[in-house]
């Protein structure tokens, strides 16, 4: 209240809030753009008036990825990224992307970036390294490889590119997910209260001696790469007796997002090996985000042992599968 209005006018232009608030439309309108590649979008960026780092400062603070994040990915980058190349879903479509700027030699912070308070208030040009950390933030959610998906998982914006309507909605629920008032809340997602929901009832319904059902738990032998270097695959519940093991994937998803198309795009790969394997594979699958992937749902129905949706009715028949499958 009491500062000269010099160095409140300087406080201000320092400040990244009253800049994000200033261009936000401009980013809004840059997400609504209907484009069908990559080249496309950052042909629609760069004609837009926002410079690539405001622009990314836009999608740091829409994904909740903060620049810690961004130096772990490039610290671990050779791990993550063994061939450099993305392999992605979008629209029900899948593409690969060539890294040509990531991983950078030293450190990749905001400064590094110009989104910082300071380094926001120069233009930067869309050049490679910033076209790399996009796509990250874009489309590093429906990574067809698990644990870059998992690491990347809010990553997850692509969703909405050309969809006004919905992009609006989420901008405005990313408003409250990145708030330090609910951002604890976090721990009791939907998706979790479905897992936990699933296994209890089956706990409650099987009713077979011996069986042994976990959480978070592995097939033997079955890994993300598809052979024996890779480590286990994690399902959100395994059921087992004896040498016999039924993963179950659980989804429950109010609004359109990536990860039923993450799902989908595994899916033939766990198929395959959990058949090899002589064991089976079960997917849980409701709510109305889930079904507007349409594609998706087909692919996962044709690549499960059983599929049913999330209502007892239903996880009867789960029920009566598993009873079949592991023995009274």
């Amino acid at each position: 209240m009491f500062w000269p209005a010099e160095l409140s006018q300087q406080e201000a232009e320092l400040s990244v809030i009253p800049k994000l608030l200033e261009t936000q439309d401009q980013f809004i309108a840059i997400l609504s753009v209907d484009v069908r590649s990559l080249d496309a979008f950052f042909n629609v960026v760069e004609s837009s008036k926002l410079p690539a780092n405001l622009f990314l400062k836009h999608l740091v603070v829409l994904a909740d990825f903060s620049g810690e994040m961004l130096q772990r990915i490039n610290r671990g980058f050779s791990e993550l990224f063994p061939s450099k190349i993305l392999h992605y879903t979008w629209d029900e479509q899948r593409y690969s992307y060539q890294f040509t700027a990531l991983p950078i030699r030293g450190v990749l912070n905001n400064n590094r970036l110009g989104i910082s308070g300071r380094t926001l208030l120069n233009d930067y040009p869309l050049d490679d390294l910033f076209k790399d950390v996009v796509v990250l933030l874009l489309h590093g959610s429906t990574s067809a490889d698990e644990e870059v998906a998992e690491v990347l998982t809010k990553c997850e914006i692509d969703s909405y590119l050309g969809k006004p309507e919905q992009l609006v909605q989420y901008i405005k629920q990313r408003y409250i997910w990145v708030s330090s008032i609910t951002r604890g809340a976090r721990a009791n997602t939907l998706g979790q209260i479905a897992q936990e929901f699933v296994a209890k009832y089956i706990e409650t319904n099987l009713d077979i001696d011996g069986a042994q059902i976990e959480r978070n738990g592995h097939l033997p032998g079955v890994t993300h790469t598809g052979d024996n270097a890779g480590s286990l695959t994690t399902f959100d519940v395994v059921v087992s007796k004896s040498d016999k093991h039924v993963a179950i994937e659980v989804s429950f998803q109010v609004t359109t997002n990536s990860t039923i198309e993450r799902k989908a795009g595994q899916a033939k790969s766990r198929f395959e090996q959990t058949e090899t394997a002589g064991y089976k594979i079960a997917y849980v699958i409701d709510g109305a985000g889930n079904f507007q992937r349409e594609t998706a749902i087909r692919t996962l129905c044709s690549f499960s042992h059983c599929t049913v949706a999330f209502r007892e009715s239903e996880l009867d028949v789960l029920c009566e599968f598993l009873r079949l499958y592991l023995g009274d």
